[in-house]
């Protein structure tokens, strides 16, 4: 893609504080986007309100903001500075959440803001489980079977239904927060009670438990011009069950055949032409070691754990 001649200024969302031993590579990314960003000859503007990274030191961006990464804080940097553009997807789940809350309220309409990257209605598909259900199956990909909840009587219906054990999965957290397997309606009441809390639209997948599959991820890059390329796949030494942000990966995958590499890799780039994903995006799929069948867990349109390794 040729250099943008039309954007001067830029602003950049970081991720805030990270959890020890998790999400250190939103930090990594920022830092280097805003530098890449300066090298181009753009202003960048940073918001951020970790202090404890080197991505808030004076010399990586123009101007940093060190306040609270919130709706309102961001709402008026962008009506002060007035940016050409904005990059969400290097601050991880936080900086996607809030760009789309932007869009939605109208934020980035009225300042003339342009969203860098994927847009939000791209965000918006991979994010929703129920929307990224609709399209797996729309382009004739495995999705595990599912049932979006709102309340823990509809998850308690669902259950029964898929039948247990089952796992939960909150929508729009961070690094699996929130999640976790149930193998009774006991089980189920406790933890989707937490489930509904900690996702901020209180919607949690419940969905069929595939414990024990290979755990396998694409780290996959497209641009405007629907040019899509593998950057590398990884393999996690752990099976599902086991959070991949608790678990060791390979990179390359070392166990696959060269039949189920390309049939993922074929797979991960048809889901990000289909999202219209500008950028990076992590594909994570879970492949059956006995019948070599899989199903499609899930897509980061963002920066990932997965995105700082490959590169």
């Amino acid at each position: 893609m040729p250099k943008r001649t039309d954007i001067k200024k830029v602003l950049v969302i970081g991720s805030g504080p990270i959890v020890i031993g998790q999400a250190a590579e939103f930090d990594y990314a920022g830092t280097q986007a805003c530098l890449a960003l300066k090298e181009e000859g753009y202003e960048v503007v940073l918001a951020n309100s970790n202090p404890a990274t080197i991505m808030t030191d004076t010399l990586v961006a123009d101007k940093v903001y060190m306040e609270p990464l919130t709706l309102e804080y961001l709402a008026r940097i962008c009506r002060f500075e007035r940016p050409d553009a904005l990059i969400p997807g290097i601050g991880g789940q936080t900086g996607l959440n809030l760009a789309v809350r932007l869009a939605k309220e109208g934020v980035l309409d009225e300042c003339g803001i342009e969203m860098l990257g994927t847009d939000a209605e791209s965000i918006a598909k991979a994010e929703d489980r129920e929307l990224f259900k609709e399209l797996c199956e729309r382009i004739g990909e495995p999705v595990v079977p599912s049932q979006i909840t709102y309340s823990t009587e509809e998850a308690l219906e669902a259950a029964e239904k898929i039948g247990y054990p089952v796992i939960l999965r909150p929508a729009f957290t961070l690094g699996g927060t929130g999640g976790g397997f149930a193998e009774n309606a006991e089980e189920l009441k406790v933890k989707m009670k937490n489930a509904l809390t900690l996702s901020p639209v209180h919607q949690v997948l419940i969905e069929k438990s595939i414990k024990g599959y290979k755990e396998i991820e694409y780290e996959v890059i497209r641009d405007a011009n629907d040019t899509a390329i593998t950057v590398c796949n990884m393999e996690n030494l752990d099976p599902v069950g086991i959070h991949t942000g608790d678990s060791v990966v390979v990179a390359p995958s070392q166990t696959l055949t060269n039949k189920e590499y390309h049939m993922l890799r074929d797979s991960a780039l048809k889901i990000i032409r289909s999202l219209k994903v500008k950028g990076g995006c992590n594909v994570q799929f879970a492949l059956d070691p006995y019948s070599f069948g899989y199903y499609v867990i899930e897509v980061n349109p963002r920066v990932s754990r997965s995105s700082a390794l490959a590169s």
